[in-house]
């Protein structure tokens, strides 16, 4: 895939804080969100003003689409993972940011969404840094 250069892309700082840098690609910045009870990344296209998936136009679309299809196969193969959750809400944030969620029967949402469960669960600072690194080794 082609690398999609956009320059003035600012990530929204709640999206920041609440998720890691795995990785750029083609269109999308790659993020871990920082809650330990899911198996939670996050792709956030770096296209300046998009908030909408109709924002995007149609390269950009299959771009996205290709970054969650390849995002998703991993989740998909983490233990537990029976159920994958894609969902792309801006209700709270609305810069456009696609969450794909690997969800199991019993895991602390269950079967309601990820989103109002509870407080986040933070990864301890070494096991955070890990599971980046595990990222960027599959995503290589």
């Amino acid at each position: 895939m082609t690398e999609v250069v956009t320059s003035d892309f600012e990530l929204d700082t709640r999206l920041a804080a609440d998720s890691v840098l795995i990785a750029d690609g083609p269109l999308s910045q790659i993020r871990l969100m920082n809650d330990d009870r899911f198996p939670w990344v996050m792709l956030v296209p770096r296209v300046p003003g998009a908030s909408e998936w109709i924002d995007l136009d149609g390269s950009q679309q299959r771009l996205l689409l290709a970054e969650i299809n390849q995002v998703s196969r991993h989740l998909k193969q983490k233990p537990n993972v029976t159920k994958l959750n894609i969902g792309a809400l801006g209700n709270i944030v609305p810069q456009l940011h696609i969450h794909l969620v690997g969800r199991h029967e019993g895991d602390a949402a269950w079967p309601g969404p990820v989103w109002g469960s509870g407080p986040a669960q933070r990864f301890d600072p070494g096991v955070l840094a890990e599971r980046v690194e595990i990222w960027r080794q599959r995503l290589r």
